[in-house]
């Protein structure tokens, strides 16, 4: 039964991806679904989107581990994607781009839009592994005896062949479905496995004292949910993926209200997740934080349950995979190799075939990072940190551009020392390289938008003092 669940789910992506390549066309039918996206299908793909690897196995691992708390690791993205919503969703869909770097691109010109394109690149390569190696592990849950390393290759290939046939549109139903099945999978999770666990009185006295402790507890402090929202929530207010959703929508009204219906939903769910790693807590305390939702999923949830949850939490991570995945694709052809993807007689077809190409080139990628490393958190917090250190600053002066004009050079400047010093952080263990990137891009930008300040002001001052000299 077990594996006709999941053989089914995994068949129904990839019927959907051959269905959705019949309206993927062209380059605005691959990219952005031809603008066509609805306040349903954008709303349930922003959901699923977010709900990845990191926000169900890591977060549950952080209620198991901290407390109530944990939720702050999505509730956080909440209030940057409500924030985006407010200010930048219809600014964003009124751009008429393909990808953040070309928004980026048309105020900075070519060498930001570059600059941007390698390091968004770079990032999603890392998180769309981390996101193959949660669906591999995922799948060992229910069929412990089949070696991970095929899992991921499985799970792996499934996402990049949807993704490569229909594009966003593959990607924007695909998210659709899954959305329903995550949500319904996570209150599955929560009802059954409190109602074991003797019901909500009898969790909360078996927890460690100051479990249930909200906003902060001993655990989680102020430091650490201020730095989840620097580097976690800012990734919601900018992200591409976010972003492709908005540049997806039938209009700036629709991408608005996406954004706040979705951050709505995810409240609830961030409880809900802590909460099952809560639970997991007074079941099960001698396994990993990381253990605690499929531990829940194995033991607790009853005949077909089990295997439905699977798929859920299976579905969580592959729709946040694809879209990155389509993501990156996008940005490898539209904003890396445009001008040279462009040239000859064939156009639309030449694009589209392309675009696919460079989709299973970056999944192929990913993939083969994922079968190597085999980590989760690890390859998920490397992208994350380099994005939001070198490119979330520089993507909101390219929004309010009179308010804060600054010279291409900065920019490119601040993206690369941002972006590195994060990097280099990462790699050589500094524990606070993302925060010196961060400010290194602030302090850049800061430095270039008053160089422009003075340049415009100082002619007026000059003809200001010859006026009244004379």
């Amino acid at each position: 039964m077990n594996g006709v669940i999941i053989g089914g789910y995994l068949l129904a992506m990839v019927v959907i991806g051959i269905l959705s390549s019949r309206k993927a066309k062209g380059s605005e039918g691959f990219f952005v679904a031809n603008r066509s996206g609805g306040l349903l299908v954008i709303t349930g793909s922003l959901v699923a989107t977010i709900l990845g690897g990191s926000s169900t196995i890591g977060m549950a691992g952080l209620g198991y581990s901290r407390g109530l708390p944990g939720a702050w690791w999505l509730l956080v993205g909440c209030i940057g994607l409500s924030i985006g919503g407010l200010f930048l969703a219809g600014r964003v869909r009124k751009t008429g781009a393909y990808t953040l770097p070309e928004i980026l691109g048309r105020h900075y010109g070519k060498g930001v839009r570059k600059a941007a394109s390698v390091i968004i690149l770079t990032s999603w390569l890392g998180i769309v592994a981390g996101q193959m190696i949660a669906a591999g592990k995922i799948l060992s849950v229910l069929f412990p005896a089949t070696a991970l390393t095929l899992l991921i290759l499985l799970s792996g290939v499934v996402m990049i062949f949807y993704t490569l046939l229909g594009g966003q549109y593959s990607v924007l139903k695909t998210d659709a479905v899954q959305s329903v099945l995550i949500l319904f999978g996570i209150a599955v999770t929560v009802f059954v496995g409190t109602r074991i666990s003797g019901g909500l009185t009898t969790v909360v006295q078996r927890l460690p004292e100051g479990f249930v402790g909200f906003p902060v507890n001993r655990s989680m402090n102020w430091s650490y949910i201020g730095n989840l929202a620097l580097f976690v929530g800012t990734a919601y207010l900018v992200g591409p993926d976010i972003f492709s959703r908005f540049l997806s929508s039938r209009d700036g009204s629709t991408a608005r209200r996406s954004a706040w219906i979705t951050a709505g939903i995810l409240v609830f769910v961030a409880f809900g997740i802590t909460w099952i790693g809560m639970t997991a807590r007074v079941l099960y305390p001698g396994i990993s934080a990381e253990q605690a939702f499929p531990q829940m999923v194995l033991h607790v949830l009853p005949g077909i349950l089990s295997p439905l949850v699977v798929a859920a939490l299976l579905a969580a991570v592959m729709s946040s995979a694809d879209t990155c995945l389509l993501t990156a694709g996008v940005i490898l052809t539209s904003d890396i190799l445009g001008e040279w993807v462009k040239k000859g007689t064939r156009g639309e077809r030449r694009i589209l075939f392309l675009s696919r190409l460079f989709v299973l080139i970056i999944g192929g990628t990913s993939l083969g990072i994922a079968l190597y490393e085999q980590g989760i958190i690890k390859s998920l917090l490397l992208g994350y940190t380099v994005f939001t250190s070198g490119l979330v600053l520089p993507v909101l002066l390219a929004l309010f551009p009179k308010r804060f004009p600054v010279s291409s050079q900065w920019v490119v400047g601040a993206i690369v020392m941002g972006g590195g010093v994060a990097l280099w952080g990462k790699l050589f263990q500094f524990p606070h390289g993302g925060l010196y990137g961060m400010g290194l891009c602030a302090g850049m930008l800061f430095v270039g938008i008053v160089r422009e300040k003075v340049v415009a002001f100082r002619p007026k001052w000059k003809q200001k003092w010859y006026n009244t000299s004379t």
